[in-house]
C-alpha cells in the first residue's frame, strides 16, 4: 500500500515538474519582462524537497527506520530544541540591525514567515491529525509528520531566501538549527526518521512557494521606514512583538 502511495508520489511529481517546465519555456519565447519570471522555475525549487517527502513515504514503517531507532534514541529531556525551530528567524532579525544587507524589507521578510510558518504549522497538523501515526514513545498518534521539524525548515528556509544572494555562508547556517532540531526530536523519542525527513520536506517547500508567489501580495506600508525594525517574538511562554531602530 505504501509502495503503490509512493509510486503515485513520483509520478505526480514528474508530471507537475514537467508541465511546468513546458509552460515556463512557453512564456519566456515571447518578450515579457516580469520580475518574477526571472527567478528559477517552480520545478527547480521544490526538486530537493520533493526528493525528501518521496524518501519519507519510502521508509516510513519500514524495518529500516525502526531498526534505526534505538540507535539514535537517547532519550534527552532538553527543551532547546522548542528555541531551535525559531532560532533562524532570530537571526534574520538580529542581522538585519546588524546592517546586513538581506533580499527584502523587514516588513516583507515578516509577511513571507508569517505565511510561511502558519501555512506549515496548517498542513502539519492536517497530515498529523489523519494519518494517525504513533510516536516511538507511545505518548500519541500524531508522529507523521515532525511539527517541530517542519517549523525549523520553513524558519531556516525564510533565512535562507533573504540571504542567499548577499551571504550564502550565512543563509546556509539556519539550515544547521533545522537540522539540529530533526535530530533532537528523534534522540527524544518523539519522532521517527521518516516524521522528520517529511517535516524538513513540508517546511521547505511551502517556504518556496511563499517567496516564489510572493509578488502576488506585494504590500509594504513601511517601505519608506528603513530605520524600524518591527519583529514577531515567540517564547515558551507566548507571543509578542519586538521593536528596533537602527542609528
Amino acid at each position: 500500500m505504501r509502495k503503490g502511495l509512493f509510486t503515485i508520489y513520483l509520478i505526480a511529481v514528474f508530471c507537475f515538474s514537467f508541465s511546468y517546465g513546458q509552460k515556463e519555456f512557453e512564456i519566456d519565447s515571447i518578450t515579457f519582462n516580469l520580475n518574477y519570471q526571472e527567478q528559477p522555475s517552480l520545478s527547480k525549487k521544490i526538486l530537493i524537497p520533493s526528493l525528501l517527502a518521496g524518501t519519507a513515504l519510502l521508509i516510513d514503517n519500514g524495518d529500516f527506520e525502526k531498526e534505526l531507532q534505538p540507535r539514535l534514541n537517547r532519550n534527552l529531556r532538553t527543551r532547546i530544541d522548542d528555541y531551535t525551530r525559531y532560532a533562524p528567524l532570530a537571526g534574520m532579525y538580529i542581522a538585519d540591525v546588524l546592517g546586513v544587507e538581506a533580499e527584502h524589507h523587514w516588513f516583507d521578510q515578516t509577511k513571507n514567515a508569517a505565511l510561511s510558518l502558519l501555512l506549515t504549522q496548517a498542513v502539519t497538523t492536517g497530515l498529523k491529525v489523519n494519518i494517525d501515526k504513533e510516536r516511538p514513545n507511545g505518548m500519541n498518534n500524531e508522529s507523521f509528520p515532525s511539527g517541530h521539524t517542519s517549523l525549523a525548515f520553513a524558519s531556516a528556509t525564510v533565512f535562507f531566501e533573504e540571504f542567499k544572494n548577499t551571504e550564502p555562508l550565512l543563509a546556509y547556517s539556519g539550515y544547521a538549527f533545522a537540522v539540529t532540531t530533526g535530530y533532537l526530536r528523534i534522540a527524544k523519542n518523539k519522532h521517527w526518521l521518516s516524521d522528520v525527513i517529511l517535516g524538513s520536506a513540508i517546511g521547505t517547500v511551502v517556504t518556496k512557494l511563499v517567496y516564489h508567489f510572493d509578488y502576488l501580495f506585494a504590500w509594504n506600508p513601511f517601505k519608506k521606514s528603513e530605520s524600524l525594525i518591527i519583529a514577531p517574538e515567540v517564547s515558551l511562554e507566548g507571543a509578542g512583538v519586538y521593536m528596533a531602530l537602527k542609528f
